[in-house]
């Protein structure tokens, strides 16, 4: 492991997550001893339809433009998905444990887990993915109905358009839950929830990300600035001030997500690293700079500027613009 932790490695520096061949190798060199059985066939095809989805080459689909949730930010949750999987499926009792085609199936419902936020070539009216933000989850599970089908695992879709929310907030997660039958299938849930949560908080630039892109996310998706009652509501006046906010979110994150709804299913990747939580500790790291960052007011400490992994062309300049056309309706609407 390298003194400093690269931009677009996860958490152990030792896994390019802004390659998808990288992530897939070392899902498959996990996923492989654990379940020895299970045909990883389906997982390669997901893999492959990944790329091609996520790079405009699929019919029917442009490309990811959003900026926060990139190419990246989705193989970095699947990578931390299949560690808790394989995590778990080490120490359970073999009444629980999972099964390599549902481990399998849990797996490809993590990489879609954002593909929601991508746009359809016949939406028309949408001019940014981020635009589907709040509703992008119920977007990734009729995008699984339609895919699992084409690879064999038809018979997981009435599971997996369920877990896919546990990744989201449209539908409570004790709701999810009751929806499903089988305890592992919530298992599945947990764990997905958890590597989402997990795995994008420890990145390395996960305070730049945060200002510079997630904000401008947030604005286009209306989550910055609800509009209620025809009048904007400013939650987070800026790049700043979302990071302003950001230590109390993770610490909620941590309690209500993380430990209770979950279960502190982060744990379970302990097993693979002798005890410690590369994850937790990062977000600790993460969080310990963000609040002397806070306390001096010194914003020039975050100053990286890692690539951004999308299929446009400088995505970021698109996105500023179209958030300035944005926020100029909504105060001209405000003051009318």
């Amino acid at each position: 492991m390298s003194s400093v932790r690269r931009s677009d490695f996860d958490v152990t520096d030792t896994v390019q997550v802004s390659s998808t061949n990288a992530v897939q190798g070392a899902v498959e060199a996990l996923f492989a001893p654990t379940w020895p059985s299970e045909s990883l066939v389906p997982l390669q095809r997901a893999f492959a339809h990944f790329e091609r989805l996520f790079a405009g080459a699929v019919p029917g689909y442009y490309g990811v433009d959003t900026v926060y949730h990139d190419r990246q930010h989705t193989l970095d949750i699947t990578l931390a998905l299949a560690r808790l999987l394989v995590g778990y499926e080490r120490q359970a009792q073999p009444a629980d444990r999972l099964g390599g085609e549902r481990a399998v199936a849990g797996l490809i419902t993590g990489l879609f887990h954002d593909v929601g936020y991508l746009r359809r070539t016949d939406e028309q009216h949408s001019r940014n993915g981020a635009e589907f933000t709040r509703v992008h989850v119920s977007r990734g599970a009729r995008f699984l109905e339609e895919y699992l089908p084409q690879i064999g695992l038809e018979h997981w879709v009435p599971v997996a358009r369920e877990v896919i929310h546990f990744t989201g907030y449209e539908i409570p997660a004790a709701q999810i839950e009751m929806r499903l039958q089988d305890r592992r299938d919530i298992t599945v849930g947990h764990l997905l929830g958890t590597a989402d949560m997990m795995a994008q908080m420890a990145d390395r630039c996960y305070l730049e990300k945060c200002r510079d892109r997630l904000y401008v996310e947030f604005v286009l998706g209306g989550i910055a600035m609800p509009v209620d009652n025809g009048k904007a509501v400013v939650k987070y006046a800026s790049g700043l001030d979302l990071l302003r906010q950001t230590p109390e979110f993770v610490d909620q994150v941590r309690t209500q997500r993380l430990e209770r709804e979950f279960g502190a299913a982060y744990r379970h990747v302990e097993v693979l690293y002798g005890g410690r939580n590369p994850y937790i500790e990062a977000i600790d790291r993460n969080v310990e700079f963000l609040r002397r960052v806070l306390r001096g007011e010194n914003w020039r400490l975050l100053r990286r500027r890692p690539p951004i992994f999308a299929a446009t062309a400088d995505p970021m300049a698109t996105m500023r613009g179209l958030m300035v056309s944005y926020l100029k309706r909504i105060w001209m609407g405000a003051r009318e």
